[in-house]
């Protein structure tokens, strides 16, 4: 098995690559407003109850209509998964890791249909959405291999007169939740990592990224996964999605979402009822309220382009983006200029088009950020604030400068094209703000002073930190991923300390 390297993004200012993907959404407009049933174990379900899939970029346009499970579907895809758990998870490391392998060679071949998927259903540009792609196929590349290592067996002492092992099993079946803003890289992520060490799971994505993931789960069946390995059961996240939480048969939840609901999950998760008997294994990623830091020593420009790619790449729909800029007060009102300059340079328009700029999830996620922007009534409006819903979603990307740190605009997770920026009268105030959250997932440091930046890599309570660039883009294999605190289980996806969260440990001693 060759060494892992990250698959390479395209190119879109060549000619191919741009005729490539223009047809990629002329072929997948042509098959938008399908309905995608359910997939248990080696069958197909619709429902009396469906999801309309909506182009955030013009939402008249209907993507995909979505089948919603109910509990008797729950019921059926668990035992579905605990069947086939009964022979997937006794085959060898490298047969299940050949699986991931042929799933991320499909991917690769399909890449602009896949791009075109993405740019349609969640409003990513060409490029946000090429590197969904690209992330999906380098997750199945690196947990193959890291499944590979893992079969090895954890490394033991001797004893004299003893051989000695320690070996890793799979837990069992398992729920993955997924989000709607990587719906691609981060489902699959989630999956594969799960089954690729001999779990089964249910996958509930969210539905407004449903029909991409019944795209992967097409996918998942020309890879020739058995059936039941993988079961595809979109659904209400409060009624079935809980139910599946609380099942006493559930062994590990796999979530990606909200603060809230990551907690939620946490806490039923966290119940045992008779008739269960394990603890359940609960991997969370959770939100961000991130920020970058810029002191009077660096190269402000530089900056200022990290910031604005940071904040406003797929419109801050990111939970690593960056929210919040920590800036020193001698380069405050240049800094924020600069600033300004380069967000009012953006362009914004249908993803379809390439803009920089495009528009949020749906009209839940508008009116959403529409109420904070509205609320900031003592901060400074930089550029931006205006909204307008009449055909997509489209909020412009928004900068505040004078907030307070303390305000809801500095603290709470707004999840769009919304910056804060705050004033710092030293760096060791700015790493003080830095902190002053409930989170601790993402942040970025812009400085050439050593003793500063050293500073910032001990006290900046963060699962990723970033010195003199975005805080945004994390690479698999490169950048492990996951945060502290209410950003989630510090999981660090993508990273070699993943794959053991799916396992559990088998010491096994011979006497001589």
């Amino acid at each position: 098995m060759h060494t892992f390297k990250n698959e390479p993004l395209t190119d879109f200012s060549l000619p191919a690559n741009h005729d490539a993907i223009r047809q990629a959404l002329k072929s997948v407009g042509s098959q938008l407003g399908r309905t995608y049933k359910l997939g248990i174990g080696d069958r197909e379900y619709d429902s009396t109850h469906h999801y309309h899939s909506l182009d955030p970029c013009q939402h008249s346009r209907l993507v995909g209509v979505i089948s919603q499970g109910n509990r008797e579907h729950a019921e059926q895809a668990i035992a579905a998964a605990w069947e086939a758990f009964a022979s997937w998870g006794k085959l060898p490391s490298g047969q299940r890791a050949m699986h991931l392998l042929k799933l991320a060679a499909i991917m690769r071949r399909r890449k602009a249909e896949l791009t075109a998927w993405l740019i349609f259903e969640v409003g990513k540009n060409w490029v946000e959405a090429d590197a969904d792609v690209a992330e999906a196929i380098d997750f199945c590349e690196y947990y193959a291999r890291g499944a590979m290592e893992l079969a090895q067996g954890g490394k033991v002492a001797t004893s004299p007169g003893e051989h000695n092992q320690l070996i890793y099993l799979p837990l069992g079946v398992g729920i993955v939740i997924s989000p709607w803003n990587f719906p691609l890289a981060i489902l699959l992520g989630t999956v594969m990592s799960a089954v690729v060490m001999g779990n089964t799971v249910i996958m509930k994505p969210a539905n407004s990224g449903a029909t991409i993931a019944a795209k992967a789960f097409e996918l998942v069946r020309e890879a020739d996964f058995p059936a039941g390995v993988i079961n595809y059961l979109p659904c209400s996240g409060s009624d079935v999605g809980e139910y599946l939480v609380r099942h006493p048969s559930t062994r590990f939840i796999n979530f990606t979402g909200s603060k809230v609901v990551g907690l939620r999950v946490h806490e039923q998760a966290s119940q045992t009822p008779p008739e269960q008997l394990w603890i359940k294994r609960v991997i969370a990623e959770m939100g961000g309220k991130d920020c970058i830091i810029v002191d009077e020593t660096t190269d402000l420009d530089e900056a200022a382009r990290g910031i604005v790619k940071s904040a406003f790449g797929f419109q801050g729909q990111k939970c690593s983006a960056c929210s919040r800029v920590i800036v020193l007060e001698r380069v405050y009102d240049d800094m924020t200029q600069r600033i300004k300059d380069l967000t009012e340079a953006l362009s914004m328009g249908p993803a379809e088009d390439n803009h920089q700029v495009t528009a949020v999830i749906d009209k839940k996620a508008y009116d959403s950020i529409s109420k904070y922007i509205k609320s900031c009534t003592s901060c400074t409006l930089v550029t931006g604030g205006k909204g307008d819903d009449k055909t997509g979603f489209y909020i412009e990307p928004t900068v505040f400068a004078d907030i307070d740190p303390c305000s809801p605009m500095a603290q709470e997770e707004i999840f769009g094209p919304v910056l804060a920026v705050i004033k710092a009268k030293d760096f060791a105030e700015a790493l003080e703000i830095g902190n002053n959250t409930e989170y601790g997932l993402t942040a970025s440091v812009y400085s050439n002073d050593r003793r500063r930046l050293d500073w910032a890599s001990r006290e900046l309570h963060v699962g990723n930190l970033y010195l003199n660039r975005a805080c945004t883009g994390a690479l698999v294999g490169v950048h492990p991923f996951g945060g502290f605190n209410m950003s989630g289980t510090n999981s660090k996806a993508g990273g070699p300390d993943y794959l053991p969260l799916f396992v559990q440990a088998k010491t096994i001693t011979e006497k001589l």
